[in-house]
C-alpha cells in the first residue's frame, strides 16, 4: 500500500521556522507533482506550495517569499521550509501527491499541526 507521512510540526514563535517533511512509501514506481496543503481551524483547507516532478514550483501568494517547497526524487520526499513564521500560518499541514504505483492515485497524508505563538 502507498502512503505519505509529514513530520516536522511543533510549536514556534512569530518570526521563527520549521521544515516539514512528507515521505512516501509502498510500491512506488513514480511521483509526479507534490503539494502541501494546509486547514486552519473553522476555515477550508488551502493549497499552500506545488512541485512538479521537474522541480518546477508555485506558491500561494501569502506564503511567496516565506516558504520553500523542494523534493529528493530519490527519497521520495517532499520538504517545505517555512520561515518568518505569523500566527496566520498556524493549521494543520498536509502533504499530497499523484502517485504512479500499486495502486496508482492521488494520495494525502494525515497531516501534522504547525502552531505559531509566542
Amino acid at each position: 500500500q502507498v502512503q505519505l507521512v509529514e513530520s516536522g510540526g511543533g510549536l514556534v514563535q512569530p518570526g521563527g521556522s520549521l521544515r516539514l517533511s512528507c515521505v512516501a512509501s509502498g510500491s512506488i514506481r513514480r511521483i509526479d507533482d507534490m503539494y502541501w496543503y494546509r486547514q486552519a481551524p473553522g476555515k477550508e483547507r488551502e493549497l499552500v506550495a506545488g512541485i512538479t516532478s521537474g522541480g518546477s514550483t508555485n506558491y500561494a501568494d501569502s506564503v511567496k517569499g516565506r516558504f520553500t517547497i523542494s523534493r529528493d526524487n530519490a527519497k521520495n520526499t517532499v520538504y517545505l521550509q517555512m520561515n518568518s513564521l505569523n500566527p496566520e500560518d498556524t493549521a494543520v499541514y498536509y502533504c499530497n501527491a499523484y502517485i504512479i504505483g500499486n495502486p496508482s492515485g492521488g494520495y494525502w497524508g494525515k497531516g501534522t499541526l504547525v502552531t505559531v505563538s509566542s
